[in-house]
């Protein structure tokens, strides 16, 4: 019986599909810590939003894993005190 699991281990030895798929589970880790970060300080979108002058649906969007502008992404990183190390996107609180 073929599963989901058994599937994608295959198509994981293919190292160009491997890439792929890596970069973009990183970039839903990444919107998940967003959202994380945001509800841990007890913010809703609509407060991030505001505070980073951009649209609630703009940063909904980003916290779904949709596609987004990298200056919206600053703009919610700032408005959420985060700093991304870009190289190596690990999230750094900023005090």
């Amino acid at each position: 019986m073929k599963t989901h699991k058994n599937i994608l281990a295959k198509k994981l030895t293919n190292s160009s599909f491997k890439e792929k798929y890596n970069e973009e589970k990183r970039l839903i880790e990444i919107s998940l810590e967003l959202q994380h970060t945001r509800e841990k300080l007890g913010l809703t979108q609509t407060e991030v939003a505001k505070k980073a002058k951009i649209t609630q649906q703009q940063l909904s969007k980003i916290e779904n894993g949709g596609n987004f502008n990298i200056l919206t992404f600053i703009k919610v990183c700032k408005a959420l005190n985060l700093d991304f190390d870009f190289i190596n996107l690990n999230k750094k609180q900023v005090v």
